[in-house]
């Protein structure tokens, strides 16, 4: 255990049943909490990496160009209307 959850821990058993029950429910919810985006999140990886790779592939065909919002075709910067 670390120094500073001894410390809470000293700190909470000072404290009325109730109020340790409370702050008990909190920390154990938090790691039901934790452990549930740890699993939610090891389940995903495959497919964030399909999505991942989706969008390499996208991007390596150029498949993005001429959707609204994308940026436009020339490289150049203020390339349009120089006089160079």
């Amino acid at each position: 255990m670390t120094k500073l959850l001894d410390q809470a821990i000293t700190e909470v058993q000072k404290l009325a049943d109730a109020e340790q029950d409370a702050i008990a429910a909190l920390i154990l919810d938090r790691i039901a909490d934790d452990q549930a985006w740890e699993r939610s999140f090891a389940r995903s990886q495959n497919q964030l990496a399909a999505m991942a790779q989706k969008a390499r592939e996208q991007v390596r065909t150029d498949e993005f160009h001429g959707h609204e919002g994308d940026p436009p075709e020339s490289t150049g910067i203020g390339s349009q209307g120089d006089a160079g």
